[in-house]
């Protein structure tokens, strides 16, 4: 006897642009046919900026991840046609250099093109001029061009995957307004709209800019700004002389001046012209009218001449052909779409309503890639790509206000074309989250970058003549930034005397009830069935043995543990797969601080200051205790990621002034100084300690990354535990580099060649000021120890050396003592 099939989970997908349609493609494609797909505007071109788009797909971004999803993007369309028109041109792109800060930028993202394995080359003013011939050379130092780039088009695209999805069982279905969510016991159940209601398991809002609205209607946070953003086209140029071809309408690479802002395409015997120059303006999701409301789509705003007309000049300073009287701007409309507060899209499954999806925030550029991740995601439990940098609950509630929402929205538009820096803080609104050591953190000179909202100290003025005694090789202009050879010298003080580190920003999760310890175990890698007072590294693995997060996680009693997360995420995840009963996940950051005291003297500042025994016997490495320092209660951990003896001290957060100067006081004698995340970043990198987000993430395996030390294969079953089974030999490692040179600097996101050739990427770098070298590290094929290779930077072969890890006091010395 057989048993029937289960019937394909019934998914109502909200928005037929570029996104809906191509998730109703994915889906289908995986056997998920019951797809229904609601749009208020008509078909195949509702209105929204889809119906708009000027198409431009670039490959190449500091994020892995967009470049992932970009290149599905091209490879997808590139493969679709609709009556007999490609949807997809690859006309390549090419981005210009008018600065020598530029030109350095565009050597950064030859670096990123060769990290993520797009073709590119920088190129010659002369080379850009074959290009596109009618550039003013004169003006121009170079170029970036990447031939594999070009233009999507979208309304095309939407019809192709419509017409593939439907023949597998979906339907689409335009004039459909959505007026509510239906949802029972915390489960969306169905969509209602003005032509009835659709019944659902699954309901993906791909709404684009009209996501808040949605998001609204079914009790759910969708942080992202719509913004108007110029286009125009000029009246026909001589100078183009057309394309005979009528599948295509460019011949030309997509070109960008992002000096000004600017980016150009052809129109057959037109330039189309966009503009991120002028100020933003910022779109109401709920006033936006109807479709047969707009004067011309909902998408489409009145253009402005006045914002346009600088840029308009801008663009005959470098195409000399539209400085002609008789070149003008024929027509131009300032087209709506979505920025969000860093930027990248929301994606993911709500917590508070399951069942409730959002692919939103998602640009042309990257529309397919997103589609596939999020199929992948519904279908399979995980995306194959690593998306942790667009998972919806990425911001924290103090980044959900609508006026950050609006404030760094509206800043994403600002700096779009850009040169930032990987350590660039934002500048408004700040401070937004302070500890309790800010005031004293001032006094010291503290230098604050930003993080999750949190000011974090990078280094201290008040340290500034100690750094007199230090000799450090000089630094380029780029790595100069936001560092500052104060930073070697916390970090000497704190291989040879004491420092104190702001722990604060680290999230603190508090796990309770009777079933705490079970949950934990089959949730984790490592064995935490241990007595309390026991601390333990672990890892949350998907169940494909990628690695989700790292965690310490202390057994503070029987039924209480306290763990030292990554994210929001984290707590997220813990939740999602909590027993109903038994177990209480609680986060503690807000109402905790904590300060590392970390140095050959950590031992010398805290004993006095209690009745119980820190020495080595008595308080063991990787142990925990809560007793008191002073007058405040605190858990006190050893733990080190700094490689030195010492202790993470957590208080509440009324009292964490008082542990502050509590600590201070008492190390004044010993010569301790508060130390900021830039040397703790050099220390950490030296001892080899892993940055989950940055080194590895959930492409990665623990023995990939080398962390299999975390993982307790005779402990029980554990998510991911039966793929870690079925996994081979590591083809690829997180592999430690010693830059040759004691004077080279790189900082991340590097290509790294073995024999001349690409071979892996760098994930984190710093200068090891106790080595003398600077210490990167790199994802590359197995190599052995002192092997050669090189790291571009900023155009430049940097010779490196594989080393052995840890690099620093590989017998542990120095903690254990």
């Amino acid at each position: 006897m057989t048993t029937a099939p289960a019937s394909p989970p019934r998914v109502v997908v909200i928005g037929a642009g570029i996104v809906g349609c191509s998730l109703a493609d994915e889906l289908t494609a995986r056997g998920w046919t019951d797809v229904t797909v609601l749009d208020q505007g008509p078909l195949p071109a509702p209105g929204g900026s889809t119906s708009h788009a000027p198409g431009l797909v670039f490959r190449t971004s500091p994020s892995k991840t967009l470049s992932a999803f970009a290149g599905y993007t091209i490879e997808k369309f590139g493969a679709l046609e609709v009556d007999g028109l490609p949807c997809f041109n690859p006309v390549g792109g090419l981005e210009l250099a008018t600065t020598e800060e530029r030109w350095a930028e565009l050597h950064r993202r030859a670096g990123y093109a060769a990290s993520w394995g797009i073709r590119g080359e920088l190129v010659s003013p002369e080379r850009c001029k074959e290009l596109w011939p009618l550039l003013d050379t004169r003006k121009v130092l170079g170029g970036f061009h990447t031939p594999d780039d070009g233009l999507a088009r979208a309304v095309l695209a939407c019809r192709a995957q419509m017409a593939r999805a439907e023949a597998r069982g979906a339907r689409f279905l335009g004039r459909h307004t959505v007026t509510g969510i239906e949802r029972d016991g915390g489960r969306v159940t169905g969509v209602i709209t003005d032509q009835g209601t659709f019944p659902a398991d699954h309901v993906v809002s791909a709404a684009g800019f009209w996501g808040p609205v949605i998001g609204r209607m079914a009790g759910v946070d969708v942080p992202l700004l719509p913004l108007a953003h110029q286009y125009a086209k000029t009246n026909p140029l001589p100078e183009l002389a057309g394309v005979d071809d009528p599948r295509t309408e460019a011949s030309r690479p997509i070109l960008r001046f992002q000096d000004r802002d600017l980016y150009f395409r052809e129109h057959i015997d037109r330039i189309g012209i966009g503009s991120y120059a002028h100020r933003p303006l910022p779109v109401d999701p709920f006033t936006v009218p109807a479709y047969d409301e707009a004067p011309v789509m909902p998408s489409s705003y009145p253009f402005t001449p006045e914002d346009f007309a600088p840029s308009w000049e801008d663009c005959r300073w470098l195409l000399p052909a539209l400085a002609g009287d008789a070149v003008e701007i024929e027509e131009g409309f300032n087209g709506v779409f979505s920025f969000t507060p860093d930027g990248m899209p929301l994606l993911g499954e709500s917590r508070e309503l399951r069942g409730f999806w959002l692919a939103e925030a998602v640009w042309v550029t990257h529309s397919a890639g997103v589609a596939k991740a999020v199929a992948e995601w519904m279908v399979d439990g995980r995306p194959t790509t690593d998306v942790h940098e667009c998972d919806l609950t990425r911001f924290e509630d103090a980044q959900r206000s609508p006026a950050y929402v609006a404030e760094r929205g509206a800043q994403q538009f600002v700096e779009v074309y850009d040169v930032l820096h990987p350590l660039q803080p934002m500048e408004t609104p700040r401070p937004l989250r302070v500890g309790p050591f800010h005031a004293r953190q001032q006094e010291l000179g503290a230098v604050f970058l930003e993080g999750g909202g949190w000011e974090r100290p990078h280094w201290y003025e008040a340290n500034a003549p100690l750094a007199q005694e230090t000799e450090l090789p000089e630094r380029d202009a780029w790595s100069a930034r936001f560092w500052s050879p104060i930073a070697a010298a916390e970090a000497r003080a704190t291989r040879e005397k004491v420092a104190l580190y702001d722990m604060t920003p680290l999230r603190r999760l508090e796990v309770t009830g009777p079933g705490a310890l079970a949950f934990l175990q089959r949730m984790t890698t490592n064995n935490l069935a241990k007595k309390p007072g026991a601390v333990t590294y672990t890892l949350l693995l998907d169940e494909s043995g990628g690695i989700r997060s790292d965690l310490t996680v202390a057994r503070l009693a029987a039924d209480r543990f306290q763990i030292g997360a990554n994210s929001l995420a984290d707590e997220d995840w813990l939740l999602r797969h909590a027993p109903d009963g038994g177990v209480t996940i609680r986060d503690i950051t807000a109402g905790t601080c904590c300060i590392g005291v970390w140095g050959p003297l950590a031992r010398d500042l805290v004993q006095p200051l209690t009745r119980d025994d820190f020495s080595h016997q008595g308080f063991g490495y990787f142990r925990a205790r809560q007793t008191y320092l002073g007058h405040v209660p605190v858990t006190a951990m050893r733990l080190s990621y700094v490689g030195e003896l010492g202790w993470e001290l957590y208080t509440s957060a009324d009292l964490g002034l008082r542990l502050w100067d509590t600590l201070w006081e008492a190390g004044r004698e010993l010569g301790v100084i508060a130390a900021g995340r830039s040397a703790f970043n050099s220390l950490r990198l030296e001892k080899g300690y892993r940055s989950w987000g940055h080194d590895m993430t959930a492409e990665h395996t623990p023995y990939e990354a080398g962390l299999g030390f975390a993982v307790r294969m005779d402990k029980g079953d554990f998510v991911g535990r039966a793929a870690l089974e079925r996994a081979g030999e590591p083809r690829r490692k997180l592999t430690a580099l010693l830059l040759d040179d004691p004077a080279a600097v790189v900082l991340g996101k590097e290509p790294v060649f073995v024999d001349g050739l690409p071979a892996g990427y760098v994930t984190s770098a710093s200068y090891g000021y106790t080595l003398g070298r600077c210490v990167a590290y790199a994802w590359l094929p197995p190599l052995p120890s002192g092997t050669p290779v090189h790291v571009e930077y900023i155009g430049e072969k940097v010779p490196a050396t594989v080393a052995d890890e840890p690099l620093f006091d590989p017998e542990m010395h120095r903690i254990r003592r």
